[in-house]
């Protein structure tokens, strides 16, 4: 009798996976995470600091991305349920502002909360992922990491950043099974977009090729593409609609 296929395996052991998102209370984190929980039978686990969720609260934990100790004390937490892990790092923050007239405090707040916060989580769970062999790590960069945008210097740095601590951390674990990915998200219908005018977002629809605004299925079939697929590591999938 034959053996079961890669497929068939790799089905075998998601069934067992915990999904870890951070910044889960809001935009992509709330969506991914509440689209999680309603598909899957996987174990979901959202994180938040400032924005209280409104429910599934037995799920949720409050963890602040900038403090290591906090963070590997909620990993350790856990125990023995880390097995097949995929951590999704959604928690992050913006500040607009030309370089020149920038606050330096704020300017270093967006870097230390959306590369470090990204960072203190990949750090915490990376022993687990590597004595179980198996992990799938998910970041999310953005289209102003490419794109020349004015006014978000600090939000670009911090996104591209990840483009390069991915790959190196992709070449360090990859012959255990392990990959780590960042999603390149262009404008989406979810997150701070509810905040803009109109009027200003027709202009921003009418820069994308597509001609509209990243649908939220879409960003979770990206998610699960990356996680179904085990060659894909080190790189970053442009999810912007053609938008350069």
């Amino acid at each position: 009798m034959a053996g079961p296929t890669e497929h068939q395996l790799l089905n075998g052991l998601k069934f067992h996976i915990m999904i870890i998102i951070t910044g889960a209370s809001k935009g992509v984190g709330k969506y991914l995470f509440n689209t999680f929980l309603k598909e899957t039978t996987k174990d979901i686990r959202g994180t938040y600091f400032n924005s209280l969720p409104e429910k599934n609260l037995d799920k949720y934990h409050q963890v602040n991305v900038l403090d290591y100790e906090n963070v590997e004390n909620f990993i350790a937490g856990l125990g023995n349920q880390l097995n097949d892990i995929v951590l999704i790092n959604c928690a992050g923050i913006a500040y607009n502002s030309f370089a020149h007239k920038s606050e330096p405090t704020q300017w270093k707040s967006v870097v230390e909360t959306n590369l470090f916060g990204s960072y203190h989580f990949i750090r915490a769970i990376l022993p687990y992922m590597r004595n179980n062999k198996f992990g799938r790590i998910i970041n999310f960069s953005s289209v102003v990491a490419l794109k020349p945008t004015p006014g978000v210097s600090a939000y670009a740095a911090s996104k591209s950043a990840l483009w390069g601590m991915s790959k190196s951390i992709a070449s360090e674990n990859a012959s255990l099974n392990i990959t780590i990915n960042n999603i390149n998200l262009g404008y989406s219908e979810l997150g701070m977009i509810e905040t803009v005018p109109e009027k200003f977002k027709e202009q921003i629809v009418a820069q994308i090729p597509a001609g509209l605004l990243c649908k939220p299925i879409d960003i979770f079939n990206t998610v699960n593409y990356l996680i179904d697929t085990s060659y894909i590591n080190g790189t970053s999938i442009d999810l912007n609609g053609a938008l350069v």
